[in-house]
């Protein structure tokens, strides 16, 4: 029997993070959990890390798209809030960026890694970013890593 398991540690790894300024008192800490978690459990030099800000969540699958399109990186990150309000507006952001990434990540050749908070309040949001609930950035990064490692035992 073949069993193939991803391992985190991948130190030659190229990871561009994609993230949203919008909402950025929540986002500075998800930038921080998955920087942390690259670069100490990951094992990834820092110059191998690209942070491209973009305005919002609704931008970050076009950036990744395009980050993945330019074959620089093993794998892209996407880090972002998007915090239900009064209004539709949350839906229609939430699920085009959640739609938008999956098909750039289902199109590519290498892992998207989801790290975009949809949550009903700023407090849930504050607890998926390095309270309560563990930080949601780091857990990308980490998912990202590991799935570098899978892709290329599956293709080795």
């Amino acid at each position: 029997m073949n069993v193939i398991k991803g391992v985190v540690a991948a130190p030659q790894a190229r990871v561009a993070i994609a993230i949203a300024r919008f909402n950025n008192f929540i986002n500075d800490s998800l930038l921080g959990g998955a920087i942390d978690a690259l670069e100490r459990i990951g094992q990834v030099a820092s110059e191998n890390i690209t942070v491209v800000w973009v305005p919002g969540a609704y931008e970050l699958p076009l950036t990744v798209k395009t980050l993945v399109e330019t074959r620089k990186y093993d794998a892209v990150v996407a880090l972002g809030t998007v915090i239900r309000g009064g209004t539709a507006h949350f839906e229609y952001v939430a699920g085009e960026c959640s739609s938008g990434l999956s098909n750039v990540a289902m199109s590519s050749e290498i892992p998207v890694a989801f790290g975009v908070l949809t949550t009903e309040s700023i407090e849930q949001a504050i607890e998926r970013a390095g309270t309560k609930a563990g930080n949601k950035g780091a857990e990308a990064a980490l998912t990202a890593l590991e799935m570098v490692n899978v892709i290329n035992a599956i293709k080795g």
